[in-house]
């Protein structure tokens, strides 16, 4: 990353960070179902845990995550709803609100990611899925594949996949719950979904 880019970064890293310690957290942690150690939100994504506090940003490890994490957990305490929605029903991606410009890239980079990569190895995608903590939901539907994920407290996710047959290419839809928008921006969305999709890979590649 070259120095201007990384200092625009710096700076809209610093500006989520700010307007968090300026909101009153408590009311928001029902909501979003997670927990709070002094003045340090515990936010599980993916199954591990990331520290958000005026102070910044950490990872289970205790290093600054990359910058698309720390956007995506910032928006997902700022953007809180008053109340918890209920609306649960699954949908693509582009059903969301704004989705539309990042539509192309959703469909190549998240879920094209996954058809390139697990196609013909529907064996290697059910392991990638299940080391990070996706499990066949309670859900009777006609995939080669079915996992549910965890992405962030009250965000799950569905991971749909079809190997080639006779008469169609491989295929894979990865879904979110409707109410996901009322917790994240689009970008958001997608964030998360081409995170979980390069994670499986990337899991793939180095067994």
């Amino acid at each position: 990353m070259d120095s201007k880019k990384s200092s625009v970064f710096e700076k809209h890293y610093h500006d989520y960070v700010n307007r968090l310690a300026a909101i009153d957290i408590a009311p928001r942690l029902p909501i979003l179902d997670i927990r709070v150690e002094g003045n340090t939100c515990v936010i599980p994504f993916l199954g591990e845990d990331y520290r958000v506090s005026p102070e910044g940003i950490t990872d289970a490890s205790g290093t600054l995550p990359a910058y698309e994490v720390c956007v995506m957990l910032c928006r997902y305490l700022l953007n809180c709803p008053s109340q918890l929605p209920v609306q649960d029903d699954w949908v693509s991606f582009r059903d969301f609100k704004d989705a539309g410009p990042l539509t192309v890239f959703y469909r190549n980079s998240v879920e094209g990611l996954i058809v390139r990569s697990f196609a013909g190895n529907i064996t290697a995608l059910k392991t990638a899925a299940e080391a990070h903590g996706g499990h066949p939901p309670l859900l009777a539907l006609n995939y080669d594949v079915v996992m549910r994920f965890v992405a962030l407290p009250r965000i799950p996710l569905l991971l749909l996949f079809n190997d080639a047959d006779d008469d169609f290419p491989p295929q894979c839809s990865l879904l979110f719950e409707q109410r996901a928008e009322k917790f994240l921006d689009a970008e958001s969305i997608a964030i998360v979904g081409s995170i979980l999709a390069n994670r499986l890979v990337r899991d793939s590649d180095a067994a």
